[in-house]
C-alpha cells in the first residue's frame, strides 16, 4: 500500500507540475494574445491617422489644384480682354460703304466668338450701368454731380469689367460715379 500511496502522490505531483506548466503556458499565451491584440490596435490607429493624413492631402492638393487653373485661366483671360475692347470699339464706328459694311459683319462674328469663348470659360461681364458703386467690382476714375440719380451709382462705363464664376474679379469696371 505504501508503494501505491507513494505512486499516487508521485502522479499527483506529475500531475500538478503537468497542470502548473500548461497553466502557465497559457497565461503566456494569453499574454501574447493581449499583446498582439495591442499591436493590431495600435496599427490599426496608425492606419486610420495614415488614411487620414492622404484623404486630407488628396483634398488639399485638389483645391490647389483648382486654385492654379482659375489663377491661370484670370491671367490668360486678362490678356485677351483688351481685343475684345478694340473689337468692340471697332463695332462703334460708323460703316459707310458696302466694303466697311461686311468688314465690320465681320468683326461683329469675331467678338462674338471671342464673347462665346468667355461665357465657357465662366467669364461674365460685371454690371455697371445704374448699379451701385461697388470697389470690389468697380474702379471710379471719374466723379460726378447728378442730382437725377441716387449717391454712389454708376452713371457710365469706360471700359467693361470681367469676373470669374461670380467670385473671382478678372478686370475692375472702369467707371464714373455719381456725387
Amino acid at each position: 500500500m505504501e508503494k501505491e500511496e507513494k505512486l499516487t502522490n508521485e502522479a499527483e505531483e506529475v500531475l500538478e507540475e503537468t497542470e502548473t506548466k500548461e497553466a502557465e503556458e497559457e497565461v503566456k499565451e494569453v499574454d501574447e494574445l493581449s499583446k498582439t491584440k495591442e499591436q493590431l490596435k495600435e496599427s490599426e490607429e496608425k492606419y486610420l491617422r495614415l488614411f487620414a493624413e492622404f484623404d486630407n492631402f488628396k483634398k488639399r492638393t485638389a483645391k490647389e489644384k483648382d486654385a492654379r487653373y482659375a489663377d491661370a485661366l484670370i491671367d490668360t483671360a486678362g490678356e485677351f480682354l483688351p481685343v475684345l475692347d478694340n473689337l468692340e470699339r471697332a463695332m462703334d464706328t460708323e460703316a459707310v460703304s458696302d466694303d466697311a459694311k461686311a468688314i465690320k459683319d465681320g468683326v461683329e462674328m469675331i467678338k462674338k466668338q471671342m464673347a462665346d469663348v468667355l461665357t465657357k470659360l465662366k467669364i461674365t461681364e460685371i454690371k455697371a450701368v445704374g448699379e451701385e458703386f461697388d470697389p470690389n467690382l468697380h474702379n471710379a476714375v471719374m466723379h460726378e454731380e447728378n442730382e437725377t440719380v441716387t449717391e454712389n451709382t454708376v452713371v457710365e462705363e469706360f471700359i467693361k469689367g470681367y469676373i470669374y464664376d461670380n467670385d473671382r474679379v478678372v478686370r475692375h469696371s472702369m467707371v464714373k460715379v455719381a456725387n
